[in-house]
């Protein structure tokens, strides 16, 4: 193997990130598998070794809101979590966390606000809605606990100031554990109310221009493009390793 061939993957690693980044803010994918396959089409990869792996992607997506997102994305996250807080606010007695890309920053105007309520039964939370009138729609959401269990919760679709909600459904003691996160492997990420307090304080703070370190961030991203100027030799190269095989309130 050339010893030019390590840091070759490794630029088509990245490339693919940023391009799966790319399609998951532009075009509302929001399975991570979904979005890398595309883009590893999109060079010609069919490999699943050079697949990035989800936090790669995370990383660039959020790079890629930073330099392209501009105010645009600061003021959907802003109304996102402004209408998570609502809800939690609306739905304390269940005990809500907000989880996901919403907390993590990375949303993007496609994705659903997403809580984690915890109740006796999850008819207790769709009678709260029914006593106000809101309209919502009942289903199921897969979570996976660890390596070896993966269990099926009660979840609810409803709108709250014009954000899309999904609240999934867990029993009282569930607050204990959190599901794994499909981003790294870990226990989930869970904000109770006075943290979604605290990060829309920051937010209301926060100047959205780009600042030193985001401009070296685009400079990187621009030498990373050169560097894959010369993708159709790297694209090659892999694919002579392998062949293609509501309401308001």
């Amino acid at each position: 193997m050339s010893k030019h061939q390590p840091a070759r993957t490794e630029n088509l690693r990245r490339a693919i990130a940023q391009e799966a980044a790319r399609i998951m803010a532009e075009h509302g994918i929001r399975d991570f598998y979904v979005a890398k396959r595309k883009a590893a089409e999109r060079y010609g990869v069919f490999e699943g070794g050079l697949l990035p792996k989800n936090i790669e992607i995370e990383e660039a997506l959020a790079g890629y809101q930073r330099l392209f997102g501009g105010e645009s994305h600061a003021e959907t996250l802003l109304a996102q979590r402004s209408a998570a807080l609502h809800a939690m606010q609306w739905l304390a007695e269940f005990q809500p966390r907000l989880v996901g890309p919403v907390l993590a920053g990375t949303a993007t105007a496609h994705v659903d606000v997403q809580l984690h309520l915890f109740a006796d039964r999850a008819e207790n939370v769709t009678f709260k809605l029914m006593d106000h009138g809101i309209p919502h729609e009942v289903g199921e959401r897969r979570v996976k606990m660890n390596a070896e269990r993966i269990v099926t919760q009660p979840s609810i679709l409803f709108e709250m100031d014009e954000q899309s909600i999904e609240a999934t459904v867990f029993a009282r003691d569930g607050i204990r554990q959190a599901p794994v996160s499909p981003v790294d492997g870990k226990p989930m990420r869970r904000a109770d109310a006075v943290e979604v307090e605290a990060l829309l304080a920051g937010e209301q703070r926060t100047d959205y221009s780009l600042q030193p370190e985001e401009q070296r961030t685009a400079s990187g991203l621009q030498l990373t493009a050169r560097g894959i100027a010369n993708s159709e030799q790297i694209t090659a190269d892999s694919q002579k390793r392998s062949a293609p095989s509501g309401c308001q309130l």
